[in-house]
């Protein structure tokens, strides 16, 4: 007898074959506190060891990479998009200064193809290992009639925790601190709906090669850069300079001022000196193709900060060393003050948060 589901566009064969392919790569990602295998109803994960924590507070997040993924599937390139949502999802884990424990994720798509699912997963799976997070559960999910064929969007949520006393956040910055900047691989997964606009605008196609891109790298392939992970190297920061490290800022939605102001207090301020850096090759690209200056996109895209660290000053040398130590290039962008002033042209606060208050200044290096 026919399958009435499959009728309907629905494969639940395809949806078997693609858990068969990304088993491995999730497994990979699981410690002694995961129960179970792959497949079951819900992920288990052992918290006995919160009995250590005179306090434990969960810190729990969730995401998706936004139109990142039309250009994944543009050019049927989906092993990077995985590590992409690892990024946006757990390293706002870690903001708090929380470690991440656990995640989940979820594929809803027009047609499961399994390769193209599977390969999504590793992605996910390569990212959990990276900032030591375990993958217990996942969905994929069929939406024939809804999405395309060849369509698909992704989805994460992450659980973590953090020693009360060792929360990071505004209530822990000071007068005289210094910021740090900590570099972005890229675009990361903010500001696509933008970048899509302004290529189709110009009428250059993801398969298309710029000189500025480099040789043989697809217009595509250089928006794919997979998002720089920052979760491991801040925990051992945190761990190895204890109450050094006072706040830490995720430059996701909204660009740089306005993360930054969401993590210092009320009647503080900063300004952000545009000369400590250059935005990287495809911001300025992408700029100039809409014909307007880069700083008309700070509040859109990262523009090579990907992350903040508000730390003592009298640590901020070090606390330097030990990012390139760790393979995160790093500088100083300015300094919290308190003092009295006017506030025209700042940035105060966003996203519900009466924060701090932000603008950038100068002139980009280079």
């Amino acid at each position: 007898m026919p399958n009435p589901y499959a009728a309907a566009g629905v494969d639940t064969a395809a949806g078997d074959l693609a858990v068969e392919l990304m088993k491995s790569a999730v497994s990979a990602t699981h410690n002694a506190s995961v129960l179970g295998g792959v497949g079951g109803f819900a992920g288990l994960y052992d918290v006995s060891f919160l009995k250590d924590y005179s306090r434990p507070l969960l810190a729990t997040s969730t995401d998706g990479v936004g139109t990142k993924v039309a250009i994944a599937q543009a050019i049927d390139k989906h092993d990077t998009i995985g590590q992409d949502l690892v990024g946006m999802v757990v390293d706002d884990i870690v903001v708090v200064g929380a470690k991440p424990l656990f995640m989940t994720d979820y594929i809803a798509c027009g047609r499961v193809v399994p390769n193209r699912i599977a390969d999504i997963v590793a992605g996910i799976a390569r990212g959990c290992s990276a900032t030591g997070t375990a993958l217990v559960g996942g969905e994929t999910a069929e939406h024939p009639g809804l999405l395309g064929p060849n369509d698909y969007d992704v989805a994460g949520a992450a659980t973590g925790v953090v020693e009360a006393d060792r929360q990071l956040g505004a209530h822990l910055v000071q007068d005289g601190d210094v910021v740090v900047a900590i570099e972005s691989s890229g675009l990361h997964s903010n500001g696509y709906s933008l970048v899509r606009h302004i290529l189709s605008g110009k009428g250059i196609g993801y398969t298309d090669q710029l000189p500025e891109f480099g040789a043989g790298v697809s217009v595509g392939e250089a928006l794919l850069e997979p998002t720089r992970l920052y979760t491991a190297p801040l925990l051992d920061l945190l761990d190895a300079r204890p109450g050094v490290v006072h706040s830490l800022s995720h430059v996701t939605g909204g660009g740089i001022a306005a993360n930054l102001a969401r993590v210092l207090p009320v009647g503080t301020w900063v300004e952000v000196d545009r000369s400590t850096w250059t935005p990287p090759t495809v911001f300025r690209v992408l700029a100039d193709m809409a014909g307007t200056p880069v700083e008309d996109t700070e509040g859109t895209w990262n523009l090579g900060i990907g992350m903040f660290a508000v730390v003592d000053a009298a640590s901020a040398s070090a606390v330097l060393e030990d990012l390139r130590a760790a393979g995160l290039p790093a500088w100083t962008v300015g300094t919290v003050s308190t003092s009295a002033r006017e506030l025209d042209g700042f940035e105060q606060g966003a996203k519900g948060v009466d924060g701090g208050a932000v603008r950038l200044v100068g002139s980009y290096a280079g």
